[in-house]
């Protein structure tokens, strides 16, 4: 039976990929390399430090080391978060129904700890999550199970008493890797994407999310 539920945060529980991709798209433009929304959905799920390695090993770039340019998206995307972060439909109420199940809620993001407190905090979240951990804090980031097993031992709960929630390919492998149950919430446009089959259920919204869904599953 599920003991623990933990969250994905970045098109989890916010609408930030748009604002990720700004910030990216504007910091690379400064590099001269022109990124597309396609381009940026390649590294979706990716620390900000393998995003920009990922991006380094293709098109190598002159004058600003690969932590600079990290640094400098981080500190777009937490700008854009704090001017036009906006919570995801049912966002809030799947973190309340979780607490108000009894069962501890986790946060397992590629985010760094000072974006996942902007984000609690923008979000109004303060206090709903036992434990909040940041894939920054591990050798490697999703979708190796590094930081979901992080998290699920900082909860005191097994891997297989944990549920998962998603909404990029690589979190999604990142917890299956873990032991985790998995609740795929993917973004509009990828509901069909067969890469989310390895998820074991699939929302079009944490609006459908609840416990007692999790519990008709047998979970």
């Amino acid at each position: 039976m599920v003991a623990a539920v933990i969250f994905d945060m970045d098109g989890v529980l916010i609408d930030s990929e748009p604002l990720w991709r700004e910030a990216e798209r504007a910091v690379f433009a400064e590099l001269g390399l022109v990124l597309s929304d396609a381009d940026c959905q390649q590294t979706m799920g990716l620390r900000t430090d393998e995003l920009v390695a990922y991006w380094y090993l293709r098109h190598p770039w002159q004058g600003r080391s690969q932590a600079t340019v990290a640094g400098a998206i981080n500190s777009r995307v937490a700008r854009l978060i704090a001017e036009r972060g906006t919570p995801l439909p049912g966002a809030a109420a799947a973190v309340r129904s979780a607490r108000d199940a009894g069962l501890p809620a986790g946060l397992a993001s590629s985010s760094s700890l000072e974006l996942i407190s902007i984000v609690i905090c923008t979000l109004g979240l303060d206090g709903c999550f036992s434990v909040l951990c940041s894939a920054e804090d591990e050798e490697r980031g999703k979708p190796d199970p590094a930081v979901y097993l992080t998290t699920a031992r900082r909860l005191g709960v097994p891997p297989s008493g944990c549920v998962a929630v998603e909404d990029s390919v690589r979190g999604v492998q990142a917890a299956v890797a873990a032991g985790m149950r998995v609740v795929a919430v993917p973004a509009p446009g990828h509901f069909n994407d067969p890469a989310f089959d390895v998820a074991h259920l699939t929302l079009r919204s944490l609006e459908e999310f609840s416990i007692d869904v999790l519990r008709a599953k047998g979970w």
